[in-house]
């Protein structure tokens, strides 16, 4: 029997700045450590990998445009033994300083069909706030750059959330990025995790009600200008849903490669080290979970609401051999109208996407 087609996560650490908002594992940039990083990774790819046809490649940080050209061309070199789809989405992420004629025509080369740029804002005092330096100007003049070497589905990663934003603000850097005309977007509410350096400045964000009302409001209006809201967080244009995240979502299973990256493969779900110095040893073990039938139930639950589509009820029936109904209390969430049932599909109400968290509680 053919394995089932897998994705594949790629973590790079490595940064030239720290964002003041960023809990993603994450080092200053240092060429020794970045070619010993390459070597270690080919080393766990190959240990690994089952030879399955790969649907999907995203490769993250940390920031990879950080990567200088001939250290990217050693990845790529790592990355051939793959057997990757001819149709297989390739994402790449960047930073809006890092994109260059020559990065750009080397990911090209190497079959990357998708770019992920953080830009996060235009606003100068959020920028201030988040340790960032770029201008809207720039930003065209990079769009412009990334499109006259072909590259046709880009997405824009956008924050909010700080006690100065408001619907004026947010819809002015909507328009601006409404303008760049990316295929897709990203949007997240700002979240002061532990250890960051907006978290150790005691920064104040927006209450819970204005960040809903800013959700709503941003999530209005992007399907008004035909982006359509597939998940919690991200919007696209027809046919630019990100595939990669899809299969996160979908329960599916994925290979995560490097420090701090995280799989969920033969029904364990495993996190590696977040210990670069531990990875430079070839000691890439994390922490591995194996999952009974209840968990791998629950995780599909809870992934597949994030889709404003939800999930089908046949195939989760006939997937785990149990009745939704029977299994979940889903019936008085159907009854108050948190879950919709719609054309055999499963899903929380549009209008309470914000308290997600809140109805899958009720129901875990």
């Amino acid at each position: 029997m053919k394995p089932e087609s897998k994705s594949v996560y790629i973590h790079i650490p490595f940064c030239k700045t720290i964002c003041s908002y960023c809990d993603f594992c994450k080092v200053f940039y240092n060429g020794k450590w970045a070619y010993e990083y390459l070597d270690c990774l080919g080393i766990e790819i190959e240990d690994t990998y089952n030879n399955e046809e790969i649907e999907t490649i995203y490769i993250g940080g940390g920031t990879p445009s950080t990567l200088p050209i001939k250290y990217l061309e050693k990845l790529f070199e790592i990355l051939k033994i793959f057997k990757i789809k001819q149709e297989a989405e390739f994402t790449f992420e960047c930073n809006l300083n890092d994109l260059t004629k020559e990065l750009l025509e080397v990911l090209k080369k190497n079959k990357v069909n998708r770019l992920s740029i953080g830009i996060q804002s235009f606003h100068e005092e959020k920028l201030k706030h988040m340790g960032r330096s770029h201008t809207f100007e720039e930003a065209k003049e990079k769009i412009a750059l990334c499109r006259s070497i072909g590259f046709s589905n880009i997405n824009i990663d956008f924050i909010y959330g700080f006690t100065f934003d408001d619907k004026k603000v947010l819809k002015e850097e909507l328009k601006q990025i409404l303008s760049l005309k990316p295929e897709h977007i990203s949007t997240y509410s700002l979240q002061l995790e532990e250890g960051t350096l907006l978290y150790l400045n005691k920064t104040e964000r927006l209450n819970e009600d204005e960040d809903a009302e800013l959700y709503r409001y941003l999530s209005k209006y992007l399907q008004q200008k035909g982006y359509e809201h597939y998940e919690i967080s991200n919007f696209a244009k027809k046919g630019y849903a990100s595939i990669h995240n899809l299969r996160y979502w979908q329960n599916k299973e994925y290979y995560g490669f490097g420090v701090s990256a995280s799989g969920y493969l033969d029904k364990v779900r495993y996190t590696n080290t977040y210990s670069l110095t531990k990875y430079l040893k070839n000691d890439y073990t994390g922490e591995k979970e194996l999952l009974t039938k209840q968990d791998i139930m629950d995780n599909h639950l809870m992934l597949g609401f994030r889709l404003t589509k939800g999930f089908n009820v046949k195939e989760f029936e006939t997937l785990y051999n149990v009745e939704l109904k029977e299994t979940y209390p889903i019936k008085p969430l159907l009854k108050n109208g948190d879950l919709i049932l719609k054309k055999g599909n499963i899903f929380i109400n549009p209008d309470k996407l914000y308290i997600m968290n809140e109805i899958l509680l009720k129901m875990i």
